[in-house]
């Protein structure tokens, strides 16, 4: 597996797993709001933090824009004025780029068209993410790549032909690319994550790194993803799931994510070695717990050994037992009572 410089960290192969908390649009439109949960997130063991920024008439047509949406979740009486209420400013994006700085996280943010990405490039972030819904936005695609700086791209709603056409098409810009597994629906049943294609976009693509974006309730599936080999992690973030607004529910809050930071820190502790072998803790539980070779009767110096002679018990201080059939026929050396642990200084070996 390669590896791909994600802001101050790398994430890859022997790295440790990039942890984005996506706070989206959970700001509610305030930067107050922006800031606490950076610092949130922060706390928690983010090691990014990622906005959403949209040019609200380039995404949208009119009709989309003066669609009715009055609901529980919404911010304005239509589609249109609902974004609006949720889109931050330049001057805004700068004020928190710069305090995500000074707490020591990544401040990025999915670009959701061509103004937005530019508008990000001039602020300096150090990658792009590209949304689910933009995988077949092979122009945006295009745009994005040609800026030349790594790309993180999600997967939902997509099938394995769509990801192929999305990676042919920004692989002529030769940029660093993650690709992360995702399910577009909030929240995600258990059973449409299908974590296996991890492994399959592995195999697919060996040249990227690969993550896993979630949306499902809970922080065991995020776990297990990483030990299953994503190397990025993504998870909407709030200050509380129950706010209004269409994210919070399939959202993690500060205590949630930072148990989520810990047990994928403790997951990738515990991966370890390849090697079996005895751990060096183990060295004393082996000498109380494991058997030795012992003798099941006395035996003089100079007897030759038979099998019935021979039975096995604890301490694992003497002779292995995998080895009983090696001292069948062997002389011993010196007078050993019975119930007694054979050493090798034992046996005329």
């Amino acid at each position: 597996m390669n590896t791909i410089q994600l802001g101050s960290k790398k994430a890859g192969a022997d790295q440790p797993v990039y942890i984005i908390a996506e706070i989206g649009i959970n700001h509610q439109g305030e930067v107050d709001i922006a800031k606490e949960l950076i610092r949130e997130a922060s706390d928690a063991g983010a090691n990014a933090v990622k906005f959403q920024k949209r040019s609200i008439k380039r995404i949208l047509t009119k009709e989309g824009l003066d669609m009715p949406y009055d609901n529980r979740n919404s911010f304005g009486k239509t589609y249109g004025e609902h974004k609006y209420a949720l889109e931050l400013s330049e001057d805004d994006y700068a004020q928190l780029q710069a305090y995500s700085t000074e707490l020591g996280v990544d401040f990025i943010a999915s670009g959701w068209d061509e103004e937005s990405i530019d508008f990000l490039d001039r602020l300096g972030v150090p990658f792009f993410k590209m949304a689910s819904a933009d995988l077949s936005n092979i122009p945006l695609l295009e745009h994005t790549a040609k800026k030349g700086k790594p790309m993180i791209i999600s997967t939902g709603m997509s099938d394995m032909d769509m990801v192929k056409t999305a990676i042919d098409t920004i692989q002529p810009y030769t940029v660093p690319f993650a690709i992360l597994q995702c399910t577009s629906t909030y929240p995600s049943k258990f059973s449409e994550i299908n974590l296996n294609v991890i492994s399959t976009l592995s195999r697919e693509f060996p040249e990227a790194v690969v993550g896993y974006s979630g949306h499902e309730l809970g922080i065991a599936i995020t776990a297990a993803a990483v030990a299953m080999g994503a190397k990025i992690v993504e998870r909407h973030f709030t200050l509380d799931r129950t706010m209004k607004g269409g994210d919070h529910a399939a959202s993690l809050e500060p205590t949630g994510f930072g148990k989520m930071v810990r047990d994928i820190r403790h997951i990738e502790e515990a991966q370890g070695s390849f090697k079996k072998d005895i751990q060096p803790s183990e060295g004393s539980i082996f000498k109380k717990l494991a058997k030795s070779v012992v003798s099941a009767t006395e035996i003089k110096t100079g007897t030759t050994l038979k099998k019935d002679m021979l039975t096995t018990k604890g301490p694992g201080t003497g002779i292995s037992p995998s080895r009983i059939d090696e001292l069948v026929g062997k002389q011993v050396k010196r007078d050993i009572p019975a119930d007694t642990v054979l050493s090798e200084a034992d046996i005329d070996w």
